[in-house]
């Protein structure tokens, strides 16, 4: 077999892991923007304990919309490029994964008018959801793991019926974990 083996779709196997490649290196792995999103969840949290559940929910919502430009400016500062090729196939279904997720964020937002936990809770497994994505954006395994862990939190939390403040920070911690455990990832293999 030839280094170009096509798939039977006729993509080569070789640009799907180029475009991999290109995301990995324009995005630290994902790990800046899974940490933003880790230090958003934690703003929730502290805002749940701290003021009101309801103004949590706003926080997180609001918080969520500044999660990709801020990651791109830390990327930025630490010297990360923070784009991507303009061919590289791979970016558009970041863009329908991304549409795909704001497109559930009404269901979280009608979960928190019967209880605000379930709003965290819904958006545990929205983004859940999202990061199994990644797994190919980036070609790393390791986000099937982090989507699986915030459905799971997220079931667990609703049964347990947690608060608002712990559904928040659970995702937070989750999040900073492997935000802190990717972005190490990503400097050995830089």
């Amino acid at each position: 077999m030839n280094e170009q083996e096509q798939n039977t779709e006729g993509t080569s196997v070789d640009s799907i892991s180029a475009a991999q490649a290109d995301l990995r290196k324009g995005y630290a792995d994902g790990s800046l923007g899974v940490l933003v999103s880790g230090t958003v969840w934690m703003t929730a949290a502290l805002v749940a304990l701290s003021v009101t559940s309801q103004i949590a929910v706003w926080t997180l919502f609001f918080g969520g919309m500044l999660i990709h430009p801020l990651g791109l400016l830390l990327a930025k500062l630490i010297g990360v490029p923070a784009s991507h090729s303009p061919k590289n196939t791979l970016g558009k279904l970041a863009l329908e994964g991304t549409i795909f997720m704001l497109m559930c964020i009404p269901l979280a937002l009608l979960l928190s008018l019967q209880n605000h936990a379930w709003f965290f809770q819904g958006m545990l497994l929205i983004i859940g959801g999202r990061y199994l994505t990644f797994t190919t954006l980036y070609g790393i395994k390791t986000y099937w793991i982090l989507g699986g862990l915030l459905g799971a939190a997220s079931f667990m939390l609703f049964v347990l019926k947690a608060s608002p403040a712990i559904s928040a920070l659970s995702g937070s911690i989750i999040e900073i974990g492997f935000g802190i455990y990717l972005f190490l990832s990503y400097r050995k293999t830089k």
